[in-house]
């Protein structure tokens, strides 16, 4: 058969499929939302460069409760705080579920050429991560590092690109067509060979009396003869699981630190109560995380840097794991659910600035650390972030360090450009800082190089 009848024919299926499921919908008091057009659903509506403007904009005209048909899949999308709240607390069961993403599943069973676009940050933010893995670390220049990296950081920006968001709407379609979204599963590909190869070799070397790291637990979970080491702790479920502790805990905390050195550049007021507080309470000593309780403004800071930032303004998707009614609305088992965490992180019945950056948010009039149920980064109920507590230690660490020893400030007549990069991830525009270390000499940190100059 021809690629052209293939493609043809796989149109036609979906035209019926999208006519079945919008009669099923339509019988159902499912929530409100634009009409979709044949095929492509809503997605002609969906602000490209933007996308979470077009929740935003939705939400002001549908409710706090709204249906976005994006290709032929029905996402719900949950907005502002309390419905959120409600949701993944109140009927957290109903919504536990995780959706399938074609684009990933499609290789949770296989060589990209890398190149050098690491900054420092991520290289020291990704050894902690390997530690935790590997009980070791790697050396900035060590080839397999750089690949490690390179690959997890190119498909988090890769991923929010149109082609291969509409990979998962589209997918027996889309796999007959170049793109974005073939790139992103060949890096998945050699990432996951990386990854079966390195439990391989540990494996070899495994001692379950003396378990080294996570991966050492695992596999010696295999080992126990147990109904769920074959049902659990198969070795697709561990790449599947080194691959989601990469993406999730090196891209997120080093974005989050590169919007803080930019916010601490674009308002250097706040940038030096910051050092003041640190030379106070910690003087010339090494950060510790047991600080933090006596540092309310650096606290109030760090915070205000993750809602401002606003890292994973869709959070990850979860999905429906029996029928509930929600707020008046039926919502089957299955359906694709979206708690739109941007909604509640700028929720102005929370926050008094919810589009400013503005630390006062987590202070008091005393200048106490107060907080802020609204502050939902992490998301909230079961599946919140297994790592936020890792992630929260990395953050103060790393940003206290910093400012202790250096003021971060623009290049001479550099542009402040506060506008997130399109990606899986809010991250900022590439830029350069200069470091000036608290005494005489001043040197240039290339974030978008990966060089000092």
């Amino acid at each position: 058969m021809d690629p052209v009848t293939i493609v043809l024919s796989a149109v036609v299926i979906l035209l019926l499929t999208y006519v079945y499921n919008n009669q099923k919908q339509n019988s159902k008091n499912f929530p409100p939302g634009p009409k979709p057009l044949p095929i492509i659903g809503n997605l002609h509506m969906i602000d490209k460069n933007k996308p979470i403007n077009t929740c935003f904009e939705m939400s002001k005209k549908y409710g706090p409760v709204f249906c976005l048909h994006l290709g032929l899949l029905k996402m719900v999308v949950l907005s502002g705080y309390d419905t959120i709240k409600d949701a993944l607390i109140n009927h957290a069961e109903e919504f536990s579920d995780r959706p399938v993403a074609p684009i990933t599943f499609k290789l949770v069973k296989d060589n990209g050429k890398p190149f050098d676009n690491l900054t420092v940050i991520n290289a020291a933010v990704a050894n902690i991560i390997v530690a935790l893995l590997l009980n070791r670390r790697f050396e900035y220049d060590d080839p397999d590092f750089l690949k490690l990296v390179y690959l997890v950081t190119n498909n988090i920006r890769l991923m929010g690109k149109p082609l291969a968001l509409l990979y998962n709407f589209f997918p027996s379609v889309m796999d007959w067509l170049p793109g974005v979204h073939q790139t992103v599963i060949e890096n998945l590909r050699t990432l996951h060979n990386f990854i079966r190869a390195t439990f391989r070799k540990q494996k070899k070397e495994l001692d379950v009396n003396d378990q080294r790291n996570l991966i050492d637990a695992f596999l010696a979970k295999q080992l126990e003869g147990k109904p769920e080491s074959t049902l659990y702790y198969h070795n697709d479920n561990l790449t599947a699981l080194i691959a989601d502790l990469f993406g999730a805990g090196m891209d997120t905390t080093t974005t989050t630190l590169r919007w803080g050195f930019l916010l601490m550049m674009k308002y250097p007021d706040i940038q030096k109560k910051v050092q003041n507080e640190i030379e106070r309470v910690v003087g010339s000593a090494q950060p510790r995380v047991e600080h933090r309780i006596q540092m309310p403004y650096t606290d109030a800071v760090l915070h205000e840097i993750q809602r401002f930032g606003d890292i994973l303004p869709g959070s990850a998707p979860h999905s429906t794991s029996q029928d509930v009614t929600f707020r008046g609305y039926f919502i089957p088992k299955g359906t694709l659910v979206l708690p739109f965490l941007a909604s509640a992180l700028r929720d102005a019945a929370y926050f008094e600035k919810p589009d400013e950056f503005y630390p006062e948010h987590f202070l008091t009039s005393e200048g106490q650390f107060k907080k802020n149920e609204a502050f939902i980064p992490f998301s909230m109920g079961k599946r919140s972030c297994a790592g936020q507590i890792l992630a929260k230690m990395e953050l103060f660490l790393f940003f206290t360090a910093l400012l202790q020893n250096f003021t971060l400030q623009a290049p001479p007549g550099a542009q402040l450009d506060l506008s997130p990069e399109l990606g899986a991830t809010n991250a900022p525009q590439p830029y350069d800082t200069c470091a000036i270390p608290r005494s005489k000499n001043m040197f240039f940190l290339d974030f978008q190089q990966h060089n000092c100059i």
